[in-house]
């Protein structure tokens, strides 16, 4: 096929896969827009990374806008990374990736599925990561420091996470696909980088990545070892409180690694000092977030009076002239973001996943924050764990506290508990949200934040 009619049959695409569309991204878990309906798409790139014309399978790349409708901050534009494998008819190992076969339009009559479910779709993925270079708006790059990546690694659907998809190669290698996307940029492979540049190895170093160049920067994937056999440190967490065992070596641990990764992103990426007016922006938006989570979820009223305090006493010293240390932080810490090593028994422990909170906008996770950040969200974590006890154990959850602000100060220096109105506003915030997220997601949940809710505020 001539590149002008390759074109013409990308542009037509669209509109003969809008009805498929419509139907299948609304069910699929990383799909941010549920519960409002998609009234349209708009194509923002289209790739064919296989041809559509050739024999056997085709792999096409889609950035996709999807309008769905909303008042105010509920209306929508996102744009989605989307992997579509085109076959004449699907073999029954692939049934479950079916998303429709096109009534009209270039691929009429033909079946379109989920690619990344196609072991020969996902290998070509792999093979286009270990040359670096273009394809129409893409760019396939390496990191300069990285070995050679093997070919032949057999890839496979990793079913665990939530906003993304990650694809397994070999039990050597992850490739997390980010679904929806965002100009600039992503976390995910942005302080990755610079952490390997630092030479910190306690986040696996980015081995590849991917990126489209035009209309706007994606970042689109990334390609990193995977550790393969090592412990989930929530389930560690919870094997600790079913076994009746103590937990504060490894919370001691984890405050080590979190200051060790901290000192490596300041180290290579700019620090600020936030001051006043930003201290009273920062604590102005946290009293917004209280109000309307209030508004949401009545249970919150009564505290919103001393929660406030909290967020006052954050804007009280910028006031006075000081204020308080900012830099690039992991943005979403708790423990489902820690990896401990295999057959390690103090081990070593991994941080991963530095995407920050995905519902966020990508200029607020890039922002430089105090460090407390990623603290409060590592001592909530433990508040979390405790809370999956019965009965409930609240005394394992402050030891771990104690025992990870004390291995923090060990290798930073500063305990994040000599400032306590920085904490404080940062644990309030992180509880807030926990609070609405339960309400709407997970109501039997929603004691474990509405206990942290009553605590903080006796702290007035």
């Amino acid at each position: 096929m001539s590149e002008a009619a390759s074109t013409r049959t990308l542009v037509a695409l669209l509109p003969s896969l809008a009805p498929l569309l419509h139907e299948w991204l609304p069910r699929q878990r990383w799909f941010a827009g549920k519960g409002r309906p998609v009234t349209g798409f708009s194509l923002v790139s289209a790739t064919e990374l296989l041809p559509l014309d050739g024999p056997g399978s085709g792999l096409l790349h889609l950035l996709v806008r999807v309008q769905q409708p909303g008042g105010g901050a509920q209306a929508s534009n996102d744009c989605y990374q989307l992997l579509l494998g085109v076959r004449e008819t699907l073999p029954p190992y692939l049934a479950p990736a079916l998303i429709g076969r096109p009534a009209e339009g270039p691929l009429a009559g033909r079946t379109v599925y989920e690619g990344l479910h196609d072991p020969r779709l996902a290998e070509l993925i792999l093979e286009r990561l270990r040359t670096p270079g273009s394809l129409g708006p893409l760019r396939f790059d390496r990191f300069d420091r990285g070995p050679a990546i093997p070919g032949g690694l057999a890839g496979r659907p990793l079913d665990v996470e939530q906003s993304n998809s990650s694809l397994v190669y070999g039990d050597a290698y992850i490739l997390k696909l980010f679904r929806r996307v965002h100009p600039g940029p992503n976390p995910d492979l942005e302080l990755p980088l610079a952490l390997a540049r630092a030479g910190c190895d306690r986040v696996p170093a980015p081995v590849a990545w991917y990126e489209s160049t035009t209309p706007e920067p994606y970042t689109l994937g990334v390609l990193q070892p995977f550790l393969r056999g090592s412990q989930d440190g929530w389930l560690l967490a919870l094997d600790s409180l079913a076994g009746g065992r103590s937990f504060t070596d490894e919370a001691r641990a984890l405050g080590r690694v979190t200051a060790e990764v901290h000192a490596a992103l300041a180290s290579e990426l700019p620090t600020v000092m936030v001051r006043s007016p930003q201290t009273e922006q920062l604590a102005a938006a946290m009293s917004e977030r209280l109000d309307a989570a209030a508004q949401a979820v009545p249970a919150l009223q009564p505290y919103v009076p001393r929660l406030r305090a909290a967020f006052d006493a954050l804007a009280a010293p910028g006031r006075g002239g000081d204020g308080w240390r900012a830099q690039r932080v992991h943005g979403d810490l708790h423990l489902g973001q820690t990896l401990r090593g295999a057959g390690s028994a103090g081990g070593h422990w991994s941080v991963i996943d530095f995407e920050g909170e995905p519902a966020r906008p990508l200029t607020e996770r890039r922002r430089p924050q105090p460090p407390v950040r990623d603290v409060a969200g590592m001592l909530r974590s433990f508040d979390y764990a405790a809370r999956t006890h019965r009965p409930w154990n609240p005394s394992w959850a402050e030891r771990c506290r104690t025992a990870y602000c004390e291995g923090y100060a060990e290798v930073s220096g500063a305990d994040p508990r000599t400032e306590p109105e920085l904490l404080r506003a940062y644990e309030t915030d992180k509880a807030v949200y926990e609070v609405v997220y339960e309400a709407r997601n997970r109501p039997d949940w929603l004691p474990v934040p509405m206990a942290a809710i009553d605590r903080l505020a006796a702290l007035t």
